[in-house]
């Protein structure tokens, strides 16, 4: 069974090695895609990343809440992309200068979600994962057989990789279901 986040902290503060390394991988898509989403390339990205993590060893033993380290990653990973998105457009303001630009201004239409709803929807998918992983592994295994994949498989196939009747996969599917919401409602969802 996954550890929780404040269990993660916990062991960090202990110096577990395998804790970091657990609550790094469990947040790196995450943060990574922050500064990804709002415009930064891989490089900028990747510092964004690296100080969102510096700035948590560096102020471990002050995190009151270690059960909210999530919403704590996302904060910090925030303010270090507009802080870098910052950085840059003075940088560029200094070498484009009004007098200089003689092109002609064009808006191209952007139909793409703005930022922050990419941001909110990918913090909504990651409670939502987090939530699965602590199901039971029957629960676990059924929901990701049926909603993880592209083309949810025939209720014959779901039946045989779990090992139960088919006529099970529906009443069982709806349990994990509310199993599911109780997880999110406790979570905060």
């Amino acid at each position: 069974m996954e550890l929780m986040d404040e269990q993660l902290i916990s062991a960090c503060r202990r110096g577990n090695e395998s804790a970091w390394e657990t609550l790094v991988k469990r947040y790196q898509r995450l943060i990574y895609s922050i500064p990804r989403r709002a415009g930064l390339d891989e490089f900028s990205s990747a510092e964004v990343f690296q100080n969102v993590f510096a700035s948590l060893i560096q102020g471990l033993d002050q995190i009151e809440q270690p059960e909210r380290i999530h919403a704590w990653l996302v904060t910090t990973a925030r303010r270090e992309t507009w802080r870098l998105i910052r950085g840059q457009k003075e940088s560029s303001a200094m070498t484009i200068s009004p007098e200089n630009f003689k092109g002609e201004i064009i808006e191209l239409p952007d139909h793409a979600p703005l930022p922050e709803e990419v941001l909110l929807r990918m913090e909504q998918q990651h409670r939502i994962h987090n939530a699965v992983m602590e199901m039971d592994e029957r629960c676990r295994r059924l929901i990701e057989m049926l909603f993880y994949r592209a083309d949810a498989p025939p209720y014959s196939e779901v039946a045989t990789a779990l090992g139960v009747p088919e006529g099970s996969i529906g009443p069982t599917r709806a349990r994990c279901l509310q199993k599911l919401l109780r997880h999110l409602k406790k979570a905060g969802f």
